[in-house]
């Protein structure tokens, strides 16, 4: 399970439930917990993503016309700047105690938005534990109640048949297509776009996973 893609694209003003997103707690089921990142997660990070390149580059933001090294202490940075702002919110998933990939919330927005982007990654040694759509739930049921969100998005290239079925997994609704939307491995790619607004949801998201037993 790949990258569902997504950038550092975050914009607008906050309010509402900003205190809560600063202040996440770790989200558990079975083997798989969910937790804030942190600084010193940039050393395994970088093992990780420097371990799986043939597995996650194809899916992975790129800048037009530059290539740069991985720097995972000034992507962490980022994205705890991002949290601290409210503008974001960025976690890691781990497996049986061990961190396997990342999850981010991207372009948090509240008041007459209240909508988020969520993206992630995952290890590929990891694949196939239901890890992503298990903490795409949880993610998901967070937004829509303490987060104070209405409706959360995840935009998936039409190439990503792995992200595309933990979307299926959880029932997303589909809105359409952004061409050309993310600068992705060296071009402009096209992605679908799922969401889900809190109306939609009977119970949990987490209840809509196939399977989602403790592992």
């Amino acid at each position: 399970m790949p990258f569902s893609e997504f950038g550092f694209r975050n914009s607008g003003v906050h309010s509402g439930n900003l205190a809560s997103v600063q202040r996440f707690l770790p989200l558990t089921h079975g083997s798989i917990t969910l937790r804030g990142l942190e600084k010193k997660d940039h050393r395994v990070l970088r093992e990780l993503l420097l371990a799986d390149r043939a597995w996650l580059s194809p899916w992975e933001a790129s800048t037009p016309g530059i290539r740069y090294p991985i720097d995972t202490k000034w992507m962490v940075k980022s994205l705890l700047d991002q949290t601290k702002r409210g503008t974001g919110l960025a976690l890691v998933m781990e497996f049986n105690g061990e961190v396997v990939g990342q999850l981010n919330v991207a372009n948090i927005l509240y008041g007459s938005v209240a909508s988020g982007t969520i993206g992630y990654w995952i290890a590929k040694k990891a694949a196939g534990n239901s890890i992503v759509p298990i903490s795409v739930a949880m993610t998901i049921d967070y937004l829509l109640s303490d987060g104070g969100l209405h409706r959360v998005e995840i935009d998936i290239r039409p190439e990503n048949e792995a992200s595309l079925r933990v979307v299926e997994k959880l029932g997303l609704r589909e809105e359409g297509l952004k061409q050309r939307y993310i600068h992705i491995d060296g071009a402009w790619r096209d992605h679908r776009i799922f969401a889900v607004t809190s109306e939609e949801i009977n119970g949990s998201m987490l209840s809509r996973v196939r399977n989602a037993k403790p592992q």
